[in-house]
């Protein structure tokens, strides 16, 4: 059967699949796909827009592989099998008292697939989800297992924790969370030219802080959440001024606006637009204009976290973080010149500088700006309009969102790129754990 990822941009047939359920059957797939001559691939839940899972040769099917291993509630640590998704892995996280520090908005992809692409959240104080790994099992190209941290294996951990795949099949993940906490948030219309107006101040003042642009519309929507403490909420993520704790949100009112306005209304005027594309203006007119204000605490992953079931295609960059703006003015002026128009909002985030070797924040303070287009309306001539503007300001692509850019741009952009390409050397001198994505992104 045919496998298809999330978005409907990826497909492939392998020749052979294997489903393992222990670390032991990974070993023996890995093993038995080198002495077909099969190159190896795994895959999670397919929410990587690019083709980064897919494979000619060996599948390796992880939804088997799932659950954790251990935990230590003292240090935080907990280690997790690689198949286990954001959305499992934060029940259980529950359970323990414990919570992953931050998160994206989306939680259907696996724990191994969001550090492998360099998946983040929001925040200025806080990295990407690669950031919280403090230790890896790897099955390496000859089928061993093999451990890699700060302090063993350095190297390795250093390129593994964002490796799109390259290096191994991850096994386990140990991760560094923190005890479970309550998150305030804030959701409202502002004028965009306010946004831009208070951009700093807003990512500086928040502990997280993410916006939302509708192309044609005057408005953007903010979504601003803190840490409780002492049983206050910041309105500015800082002392000065509190407010009183918003009330978890009633069940109604988050079915209301998560599912019937966000995804069933949402949904009908994108399938309206991709039906005459004419009304794709105005219908976003009126979405920017027809945006609700929402405060409400709850438990940080289910802040962290929106439904999403409009189902889309999507391009993100990392740009310097002090080049947002200019990036932002650029896209504001191209996106009226397009012949197509432009269903979907445009995200834009924050997040701090790491030291991993592919993270599209390694050394630099970072703003992400992701653009979407509903499925079934093209989306070519915008994504190649935005991808001219963010690489002209030095922005490095998503690894699991669609782009363009090969080897050779790529290695500009990444300080430690060849140093990345020398552990890939060493650990599959073969390219067992190649396909034609790592042949574009990485090269032969």
């Amino acid at each position: 059967m045919t496998w298809q990822n999330w978005a409907g941009t990826a497909t492939m047939d392998p020749a052979r699949r294997y489903w393992p359920k222990a670390a032991d059957d990974i070993s023996d797939a890995v093993k038995d796909a080198a002495a077909a001559g099969l190159t190896v691939r795994a895959f999670g839940s397919g929410h990587s827009f690019t083709p980064a899972a897919v494979t000619a040769g060996a599948a390796l099917d992880l939804s088997g592989w799932t659950g954790i291993v251990a935990a230590d509630t003292e240090s935080g640590l907990v280690t997790v099998r690689s198949g286990t998704t954001l959305r499992a892995l934060n029940a259980d996280l529950d359970v323990l008292g414990l919570a992953m520090p931050n998160m994206g908005d989306i939680d259907a992809q696996t724990i191994s697939g969001a550090i492998s692409t360099g998946t983040h959240g929001t925040g200025a104080r806080y990295g990407g989800i690669a950031t919280q790994v403090e230790a890896l099992e790897l099955v390496m190209a000859d089928g061993a297992r093999v451990r890699a941290s700060a302090t063993q294996n350095p190297d390795l951990f250093a390129a593994a924790r964002v490796s799109i795949g390259a290096l191994g099949v991850i096994a386990t993940v140990t991760l560094r969370c923190v005890p479970a906490f309550r998150l305030a948030a804030a959701e409202f219309p502002m004028p965009l030219d306010e946004v831009v107006g208070r951009f700093d101040e807003l990512a500086r003042d928040n502990d997280h802080f993410e916006f939302f642009w509708f192309p044609y519309g005057r408005n953007a929507l903010v979504k601003l959440s803190n840490q409780l403490t002492a049983g206050r909420a910041s309105t500015t993520g800082n002392d000065r001024g509190r407010s009183p704790v918003p009330p978890p949100m009633p069940r109604w009112r988050r079915f209301y606006e998560y599912e019937v306005m966000e995804n069933a209304a949402f949904g009908a005027l994108c399938r309206a637009g991709r039906a005459v594309p004419s009304l794709v203006m105005p219908l976003g007119k009126l979405a920017a204009a027809t945006l609700s204000h929402r405060s409400y605490s709850a438990l940080s992953h289910r802040v962290f976290v929106t439904p999403r079931r409009v189902r889309f295609v999507e391009s993100e960059y990392a740009v310097p973080r002090e080049a947002i703006l200019g990036v932002l003015a650029e896209l504001r002026q191209a996106v009226p010149r397009l012949r197509q128009p432009v269903m979907f909002p445009v995200e834009v985030r924050v997040a701090a500088a790491d030291d991993i070797w592919l993270s599209t924040a390694y050394g630099r303070d970072s703003a992400y700006i992701a653009i979407h287009q509903y499925v079934g309306l093209p989306y070519q001539e915008y994504f190649a309009a935005f991808e001219s503007i963010a690489t002209a300001a030095g922005g490095r692509p998503h690894w699991g969102k669609m782009h363009t850019l090969d080897a050779g741009r790529l290695e500009a952009r990444y300080p430690r790129f060849a140093d990345f390409q020398r552990i890939r050397d060493e650990a599959d001198p073969e390219r067992r754990f190649a396909n034609p994505y790592l042949d574009q992104v990485l090269g032969r």
